[in-house]
């Protein structure tokens, strides 16, 4: 019994601070725009300068790195 009067209190204070996190993240505009994150992966633009997967513009395979044939 005595660890409830000291449990009751703390899950109070947690529950209070749990709302005021969610009032604050509401009123900050946390939950403003739920549509255009989830697209914009979708849609994003490639980097450039990202070599990995992309052919040579010449239209000829790379060369293999072969090492020297050993005499």
């Amino acid at each position: 019994m005595p660890a409830l009067y000291v449990m009751i209190p703390a899950a109070l204070l947690l529950v209070g601070v749990a709302v005021y996190i969610f009032f604050w993240a509401v009123d900050s505009g946390q939950y403003d725009d739920l549509e255009s994150p989830a697209h914009s992966i979708l849609f994003d633009d490639q980097d450039p300068r990202h070599q990995a997967a992309v052919a040579p513009d010449d239209g000829q395979a790379a060369p293999a790195k072969e090492p020297p044939p050993r005499a």
